[in-house]
Order: C-alpha cells, then sequence, then structure tokens
C-alpha cells in the first residue's frame, strides 16, 4: 500500500453527514446516486467552473468554483466543505484529481475523506507514458510507447512495431486529438497536429511539464476493447472489478456495452491494479484482449487507467453494481454488503439522452 493512503478516517459523521462532487459537469447520474446511497441522511453537494452544468439541476446545493488551476481552487474547497458540513469529496475530471491528491491532508484536517487517489497514483493514470511504465513494472504486458518521433522511426527501421500506430496526446482524456496513422507521411502529419491540438487544449497545463515530450506515439493493440471498474474499499484494498465489453463509443466514450461475468483473467488483472495503484472508490480502466477458441482470454493489455468514475460506470450500475452505496457505508465505518460490487444482472446495455432544466 503507498504512503498516500495512510491517514484514512471515517467521514460523514452526524456534523459532516454531506457529499461534495467537485467537476461534476454532466453525470446526473452520479449526483441521483450518491443521494440514494445518503438516503436522506446527508445532501450532495456538487461544484463546478460554470453555471451552465448541467448536475447543478439535480443537486442539493451547487456552486461555481474557480477553475482547477487558479490559486483560489483549493481554498474556496476548503471554505465550502467547512462551511457545508461536508464529510468527503471526490472528483469526476482526471485533470482535478491530483491537485485535489496533492491537498488531501489539508481536506483531513477539516474532518473531510478525499475519495481520491494517492498523488503518484494519479500522477500515473493521468500521464499515459508513466502508466505503460506502471503496467510494465507490474509484470503486465506493455503497449511499445515512444515520446518522440525519431524513437518511433527507430523503432519502425528496427521492425519493434508496425503500422497502424495511434498518435495522441501524453495527458488528456475521451478522444481529443488521437489519430491513426497507417504511412511514415500521416505519422509526421498527425504528430505536428496533435501537438497543435494540445497546445490549444485544457491539457495544454499538464503538458507543462514536458511541453516536448507532450505527444505519444503507440502500438496498436490486438483484439477487442473492454472496460473493467476496478474498485477497492477507503485504504485502497481491492473489493471488486466489473467488466464490459465495448460495443459503441461516442466522442470517446462508451455509448452501448455489454457486461459480462468477470472472467479469471480479468479479474487477477484487476487484483494486481489495485495493489500497483491502490486508490479509493473506482478506477476506469481500458483493456484489449484476445479471446482463445476456448473462450479464455489471452493478451491483455492495458490501455488508459482513470482514478475515478468513467463514463463506462453506468453500465456495470445498471447490471447490479452499487459502488455509492457501498463507499457511503465504508465512510459510516460499516462492511457493505458484497453484492453491491457484483454485477448480477449482466447482459446489453445502452446509453439514452435526458435534457434537465437549469434555474
Amino acid at each position: 500500500m503507498s504512503d498516500g493512503m495512510q491517514g484514512v478516517q471515517t467521514g460523514l459523521a452526524p456534523e459532516r453527514p454531506n457529499v461534495l462532487i467537485t467537476s461534476v459537469g454532466r453525470r446526473t447520474y452520479l449526483v441521483r446516486w450518491f443521494q440514494e446511497a445518503l438516503a436522506g441522511e446527508g445532501e450532495v453537494h456538487v461544484v463546478n467552473s460554470s453555471s451552465l452544468t448541467p448536475a447543478f439541476a439535480l443537486a442539493d446545493a451547487a456552486e461555481v468554483c474557480p477553475l482547477i488551476y487558479s490559486d483560489e481552487y483549493i481554498p474556496f474547497l476548503l471554505r465550502y466543505c467547512r462551511d457545508h458540513r461536508i464529510g468527503a469529496l471526490l472528483s469526476l475530471f482526471d485533470i482535478d484529481v491530483p491537485v485535489l491528491s496533492a491537498h488531501a491532508s489539508e481536506f483531513r484536517a477539516l474532518g473531510v475523506e478525499p475519495i481520491v487517489a494517492p498523488l503518484q497514483v494519479a500522477r500515473a493514470c493521468n500521464d499515459k507514458y508513466l502508466g505503460q511504465k506502471l503496467v510494465e513494472g507490474a509484470g503486465i504486458p506493455a503497449l511499445a510507447t515512444y515520446l518522440s518521433l525519431d524513437d518511433a522511426r527507430r523503432a519502425l527501421a528496427a521492425g519493434e512495431v508496425s503500422f497502424p500506430l495511434f498518435v495522441k496526446p501524453r495527458w488528456g482524456m475521451g478522444s481529443i486529438g488521437i489519430y491513426a496513422a497507417h504511412s511514415k507521411e500521416e505519422l509526421e502529419a498527425m504528430y505536428r497536429l496533435v501537438r497543435a491540438q494540445v497546445a490549444s487544449s485544457y491539457v495544454k497545463y499538464e503538458s507543462c511539464e514536458d511541453p516536448s515530450h507532450a505527444v505519444l506515439i503507440q502500438q496498436a493493440a490486438a483484439g477487442e476493447e473492454y472496460g473493467m471498474d476496478v474498485m477497492c474499499d477507503l485504504r485502497g484494498e481491492f473489493a471488486g472489478v466489473s467488466v464490459r465489453k465495448k460495443i459503441a463509443m461516442r466522442s470517446g466514450e462508451t455509448d452501448i456495452a455489454q457486461v459480462i461475468e468477470p472472467p479469471c483473467e480479468f479479474v487477477e488483472l484487476a487484483r494486481t491494479l489495485a495493489q500497483v495503484a491502490p486508490h479509493p472508490g473506482n478506477m476506469d480502466v481500458d483493456v484489449f484482449a484476445v479471446q482463445n477458441d476456448d473462450g479464455s482470454y489471452a493478451s491483455l493489455r492495458v490501455l488508459e487507467m482513470n482514478a475515478r468514475f468513467g463514463g463506462g460506470y453506468p453500465f456495470s450500475h445498471q447490471a447490479g453494481v452499487n459502488l455509492p452505496k457501498a463507499l457511503v457505508a465504508w465512510l459510516r465505518g460499516e462492511e457493505p454488503a458484497p453484492d453491491l460490487l457484483a454485477a448480477h444482472k449482466p447482459g446489453l446495455y445502452m446509453k439514452d439522452i435526458s435534457v434537465v432544466q437549469l434555474g
């Protein structure tokens, strides 16, 4: 267990019964599911940097906050937690997680439990290059990943990789700036394009850490794409996994998925990831896998890890998983029922569209 998982306390005491969700965006369903988990014994508060935030319409309380990288962001959150009896907080945005994690001790000093990954884990999840190095260090087959055109050219010349290669931002989420290159000419053109897109998008802030290596060139993974919710308790210890086969995607998120009984190969992978990247709550993991003729799985390759509730969690929830309810139980010092973290209604699920009225 990493040092960042030490100091966990029981939140949601009577004097601080409320949960705060930062960078809430349009995740209205998570607001509702945490409200149901609290069962009237606490409120769900949300903040976002824009008043035009769909989840504001459903929350018990909502407020516009400073931008994540503003010097006023953390002081604002600390004041909000103190003034609104917040006992726990979590974020739904990758960029936000390491910022909150870096100030975890300040929240705990107020009696607030931050449900965020330790800083080292949060950074490895946000940095796709470090993420592959973490996976490789755990003995999990990694995807060949390069930080420069020259390195990718040398690997192509040596026969270490072949086209297609994916070009994408080193930091970021969703489908921002991800392209498949099928030739040297495409590779060079797409590399320049992604560099320009990084410089003009929100990922420019994290890319400042290493601007000359802010674009990745990565081996294409064989097989079909799956998503996993790797769920841990507040101490970062493995508690369960839900697995879904991705059927259709839209704007970088899963639109249609088939939730399956977790194959043993995926369970083993989830346990390993929970050990090398301990985190409270959820970690959304993208995996490519080749299925053998006998139904077993081979060549499980981790594409990305996101230390938060991801866009695929609703499929797990509809299939019977209830991580918000389990988190509330842990925060109250209780042990959740084992079936809360099991998908006991596997099958095919798809997202729908809803409209909310603000104001």
